[in-house]
Formats: C-alpha cells, sequence, structure tokens
C-alpha cells in the first residue's frame, strides 16, 4: 500500500506535477511546494529546542499526512514519533515505517478499535486516547484477541471544549481501569490545549495555557498519589510549545504547523510582539500558482482556486509580494487584486495557504524545491485518510 514511487514511470503533468532535475518555473500548477533549506531549518530548530529544554517531540501528522515529512523530522530534529487524529493516518505511518504513533483522539468504533489493536503488528508502538471508562473494556477485549498491546493516555479537556474529562478524579478513575485491563497500558495524560493556539496575544495565550498547566499537575499528583507515573505527559502546538516545555510538567511536545507555517499561525505574535512568521519560523510550504488570464486590467486570474486549498482559516497570502493580493476564489479560480497590471499570463507565484492541514489533504503530491530546482516529490501518503 505504502510501496516507494517509481518517479520514471510517471508522466509529469499526468501521474506528477514534477520531476526531479527540472526547473521550479516548470513546475505544473495548481500545486504543494516545499522550500528544502526552510523546511529543514524549522525542523531542526524545534528539533533543538525540544532537546534543550528535555522535552520528547512527537510531530503532528495530521497536518502534513507524509511518511517523507515526518522521516525527515525524525532524522533532523531528532523527532520521537508522530501523533494522528485517525486510525486510517495511524495505519499509514505505521506501514511506512514510523515505530511510535500516537492517534491522539478516541476510538470507539468496533472496526476501527479492531484495527488499532492490530497496529503493533506492524511494529509500532501503538497508543491512543481515552475519556470514558465504557471505552477501556473495548479497547482491551480487542487487545487480547490479537495478542498485543495498546497504551492508552487519559484525555483531560484543558480549554478546547471537545474531548477529554474536566476533573482530576475522573482522570484517575479511567486511568486505574486501563491499569487494571489486559492488553492495556497505562501510558499517561494528553492535554493539548487546542483553542488559544491561534489567539494573536502572547499574553492571552499564556494565560489559557497556565489554566491547562494547573490542571494537569493536580491530574499528575493524584495519579501519583495512586501509584500511576506518567510516561508521557503530552500537548503544546506552534503557538504554545515555550510553555508547555516549561511548565515542569508537560514532557512531550506534539507540534505540527511550525515545520511549514501557514498564514493563521504566522500571524500571532510572540512575546516581543512580532509575527511568528518573520524569525521564529520561516515560510516553507506553498501553494504554486499560475496566472491564466488578464482580460480584466486591474486582476488577474490564476488556477488556484477553492479546489486547491482550504479557506477555513482564510484567503491565502501571495508570498514576498506586497503589491498585489489574492482577494477572491471560486472552485478553480483564483482572483488576485493587480491595481498596477504588473502581472503577466503565464506567470508563477507562490501563495502561503491560510490553514496547512486541510490544504494538504486536497493534493497528491509534495513538490520539493532547493535553489530552484525540483530535487524530490513526495506523496501525501495519508492524505484522504479520514476515518
Amino acid at each position: 500500500m505504502n510501496a516507494p514511487v517509481n518517479l520514471e514511470t510517471l508522466e509529469v503533468g499526468f501521474d506528477v506535477p514534477a520531476q526531479p532535475g527540472m526547473d521550479e518555473a516548470d513546475i505544473q500548477t495548481p500545486c504543494l511546494v516545499l522550500e528544502l533549506d526552510a523546511l529543514e531549518r524549522n525542523i531542526r530548530k524545534m528539533g533543538d529546542y525540544a532537546r534543550a529544554h528535555g522535552m520528547r517531540h512527537r510531530v503532528h501528522g495530521k497536518m502534513h499526512k507524509s511518511v517523507d515529512v515526518a522521516k525527515l523530522q525524525m532524522d533532523l530534529g531528532g523527532a520521537c514519533g508522530v501523533c494522528c487524529q485517525k486510525v486510517s493516518e495511524a495505519e499509514v505511518f505505521a506501514r511506512g515505517g514510523i515505530t511510535d504513533v500516537l492517534v491522539s483522539n478516541q476510538v470507539r468504533d468496533p472496526q476501527k478499535i479492531d484495527r488499532l489493536a492490530r497496529m503493533p503488528k506492524l511494529g509500532a508502538r501503538t497508543i491512543c486516547c481515552v475519556d470514558d471508562v465504557a471505552n477501556v473494556s473495548d479497547l482491551s477485549a480487542a487487545a487480547q484477541k490479537h495478542g498485543t498491546e495498546i497504551e492508552c493516555l487519559v484525555e483531560i479537556d484543558c480549554g478546547a471544549g471537545r474531548c477529554g474529562v474536566t476533573t482530576t478524579e475522573a482522570v484517575v478513575e479511567i486511568a486505574r481501569a486501563i491499569d487494571a485491563a489486559p492488553g492495556l497500558r497505562f501510558a499517561g495524560i494528553q492535554a493539548y490545549q487546542g483553542a488559544m493556539q491561534h489567539l494573536d496575544s502572547y499574553d492571552d495565550r499564556k494565560a489559557k495555557i497556565d489554566v491547562a498547566v494547573a490542571m494537569v499537575k493536580d491530574a499528575v499528583d493524584g495519579l501519583k498519589a495512586e501509584g500511576l507515573d506518567c510516561d508521557i505527559v503530552g500537548g503544546g502546538g506552534t503557538g504554545s510549545y515555550y510553555f508547555e516545555s516549561t511548565s515542569g510538567v508537560y514532557n512531550e511536545l506534539q507540534c505540527g504547523s511550525y515545520a511549514f507555517m501557514d498564514a493563521d499561525y504566522g500571524r500571532i505574535l510572540d512575546k516581543d510582539g512580532n509575527r511568528i512568521d518573520r524569525g521564529e519560523w520561516e515560510n516553507a510550504f506553498f501553494i504554486l500558482t499560475q496566472v491564466m488570464s488578464h482580460a480584466k486590467a486591474d486582476k488577474a486570474i490564476c488556477d488556484a482556486g477553492l479546489k486547491a486549498q482550504s479557506v477555513d482559516s482564510g484567503l491565502p497570502v501571495i508570498f514576498g509580494r506586497d503589491d498585489v493580493e489574492y482577494v477572491k476564489c471560486s472552485d478553480e479560480h483564483g482572483v488576485i487584486a493587480d491595481p498596477g497590471g504588473v502581472l503577466a499570463v503565464g506567470e508563477k507565484l507562490r501563495l502561503v495557504p491560510g490553514h496547512c492541514d486541510p490544504t494538504a489533504n486536497v493534493h497528491d503530491w509534495y513538490v520539493g524545491v532547493r535553489g530552484g530546482k525540483v530535487e524530490t516529490l513526495w506523496p501525501v501518503s495519508a492524505r484522504g485518510k479520514a476515518y
């Protein structure tokens, strides 16, 4: 299912948007481009930070859905493994050779639980989240059926308002049930504060995470009183990792978007009031698009519309340009305001998407570029894996 792709058998414009060795100007559009130098610098920077603060870094695979990018994050950044949101995503990473995989979500459907219980046979440490005692017996039964072990994290709702329990008593109750269940192992706590990641203000983000840290500390202390130690106390995103890593409670970061840096994350501010895409992280992820019409003097039409991206977090930004602006899109077209008439038909532009995760999910390939030349192509391995 995830065998290496032989690019020599694939035809540009039919199977793939580019081939290694060609000029960036010849890449078929619209497609995803990774600026490899920037990507590698981002990965090394986060890896160095995590090591310097005594933290593990489990990269978020749902962001890029790519086995190749995950392996780069492990090789260059020292990542311990990946987290995913779906069993189908996790299976792709496990089959691709990633040996430590967390489904940072609840798994409740019987068929999905059965598939999860088979994942250790692929050679992967297999972890999932639990927020209901009733889930424990089903996970245990599946693990026993397949002769495997599933590790479980109790999820705390520390502000996102989605999954997770909200009291230490509930954390302890579920952890004790996991610890007693055959085929399961209690591995710790999942406490990701997702609701505050995109708050513009550094101080506002800190105020939210302070509440989360207090909840997590109380839970860890409550578990210790019951003789239950946490191998993993996980959380931390691109907008908050510096808070979790200095909390004295968390030991694992789960950042994703830092590696690519989209427009929505890029606008949030660091402690000095600077945008995080102006020094902390570099834009490494782009939609390459081409101007296909300029019949109207003040606007250009490009070939990257709704089907080439997600606009849930806003429209894309044209990279490196302040004289033109992407202002509207329909299914197949993007409208670019061009008051000076500076763009030409056939001209190619890099767009920084508003939200990298769902944008990656609508493409088949990443085209890795270095120095204006195509160096590599990577499949978006887990695209469409929504179950």
